[in-house]
């Protein structure tokens, strides 16, 4: 007889999917595509409009992040994938300095730097953000960080920024940008392969 243990375990991950600022969801974006693909694979996924997008209140965002992540998960329930691109990986690492979030897995993509995101009134607030690599690891299972290595939000690379500061993972994608439309970023097959597979690293989309 199979245990409910072994029975929860193979049940399919979820995955909550979050844009960053200025981002209504359009369906060429690559996180519109792989809620997409997900979904069509049985998944449960949930990519919700953050409130008021183009002028974000941090307390608000992390509000909607509590309500969609649930409280603490449970022993034996499916695996929990949180995928962050640009604002939202700041909101992600205001959620892990705070505590009281947990996922098994979760992609940081493309962050902007604090400078320049202080630089912006609407969502300077973002900005001041301290956290420390326990408080990271304490919040998911697994924390990988990709990101191209000539993003123009964020001058001198992610991984002098996030990835060294907070000893992370890191994939660097040359060409990549911001990781966005503006940079070819709608069907992304790597991080698609990335949700399936833990441990899978980030790669660049395919060319044309």
């Amino acid at each position: 007889m199979t245990s409910p243990q072994a029975a929860s375990s193979a049940l399919p991950p979820s995955f909550l999917i979050l844009h960053g600022w200025q981002n209504r969801r359009p369906t060429g974006h690559w996180q519109h595509w792989l809620a997409d693909e997900l979904t069509a694979r049985g998944h449960a996924v949930t990519y919700p409009q953050l409130p008021d997008p183009d002028s974000p209140d941090l307390e608000a965002w992390l509000r909607r992040l509590h309500t969609h992540l649930g409280p603490e998960p449970e022993h034996g329930r499916p695996e929990r994938v949180v995928v962050c691109h640009s604002l939202a990986v700041l909101l992600w690492l205001h959620a892990a300095a705070r505590g009281g979030v947990r996922a098994d897995r979760v992609l940081l993509v493309a962050p902007p730097s604090l400078e320049v995101v202080a630089g912006h009134e609407e969502v300077a607030g973002f900005a001041r953000l301290e956290v420390l690599g326990p408080q990271v690891r304490a919040a998911a299972g697994v924390t990988r960080l990709v990101a191209g290595d000539d993003d123009p939000y964020c001058p001198g690379g992610a991984a002098r920024h996030f990835g060294r500061p907070l000893d992370l993972d890191i994939d660097v994608i040359p060409g990549g940008a911001h990781l966005d439309l503006d940079a070819g970023y709608g069907a992304w097959p790597s991080a698609l392969t990335w949700c399936l597979t833990p441990g899978e690293p980030l790669t660049a989309r395919p060319a044309g």
